[in-house]
């Protein structure tokens, strides 16, 4: 909407000014107006964005300026996020000297993960958007974990981030180098043979919380694990800034997590989630 309204308005001036009677003085107006329409399309791009991943046990917010994380908080140490996120992300933005009201947009961590992280980070989320009338961007967990390990690595290859469902199963997609999805996002159980079709004629490339315990099941020459990778606000970077680029907001007033499966408690079905966490 931003870029239009300028449009619209640099149209107008561009209208005013190209006439064959206003002299060298409109010409030079006439620059001067382009200049200032080019410079402020560079600016509508220029986001301020708040990053929020609470979709396993890492509490993580991170304020990115121009695509470039420019301050970000961190904790491993559990599901606390119910008492840290809200801290974190007001700490941040006075520490930067910011407001809610100087972003452009809010970007969470839609799932799959944690049941009960996920509602927290989109609860905060959507309270900010509301208040601040700002809009919320959604980006998929597993497709952020991608995409900051292929652009690490660099290697040609299939990328395929898990995150812990618990017992032996975890939630997972696979991407090739270029983030194009190779297999859905999906729950699956790790059995021997996993993953065999695709390994046969491709280097794999295995990481997330849910990758360990899986090692040992899948053996294969083209199989790689890559330790110590973890959910982050900053892996969020480059897909919250081409949702944002495109104009691609949520629904604020109804958007829900990506749970996956269903929640079970105490035998009574209570929503669609990610882990029982």
């Amino acid at each position: 909407m931003k870029l239009l309204a300028l449009c619209a308005a640099e149209k107008s001036k561009s209208s005013e000014n190209n006439n064959p009677n206003f002299g060298s003085c409109g010409w030079h107006s006439f620059q001067f107006s382009i200049f200032n329409f080019q410079f402020s399309i560079f600016n509508c791009f220029m986001a301020l964005i708040l990053n929020i991943d609470t979709s396993t046990d890492i509490c993580s917010v991170a304020i990115v300026r121009e695509g470039k994380v420019i301050a970000l908080k961190e904790n491993n140490e559990g599901f606390n996020h119910s008492t840290l996120l809200g801290v974190y992300a007001d700490d941040l933005l006075k520490e930067n000297g910011l407001t809610a009201n100087d972003l452009d947009a809010v970007a969470v961590s839609m799932g799959p993960g944690s049941y009960t992280g996920l509602r927290i980070g989109v609860s905060l989320a959507k309270g900010i958007c509301f208040g601040a009338g700002k809009p919320l961007i959604a980006v998929s967990t597993l497709e952020a974990l991608a995409n900051a390990v292929a652009a690490r690595k660099g290697e040609v290859g299939y990328y395929c981030p898990m995150i812990d469902a618990r017992r032996m199963e975890v939630y997972t997609a696979v991407f090739d180098r270029e983030g194009i999805t190779v297999r859905d996002i999906h729950a699956e159980v790790i059995e021997e043979g996993a993953f065999a079709d695709l390994l046969e004629g491709h280097k794999m490339f295995f990481f997330g919380n849910g990758s360990d315990k899986v090692k040992e099941v899948i053996r294969h020459p083209n199989a790689e694990f890559i330790p110590g990778v973890e959910t982050s606000a900053a892996n969020m970077t480059l897909l919250a800034e081409r949702k944002f680029e495109a104009g691609d907001f949520e629904d604020v007033a109804y958007f829900e997590p990506f749970y996956l499966k269903d929640f079970i408690r105490s035998g009574i079905l209570v929503a669609k989630s990610g882990s029982t966490s």
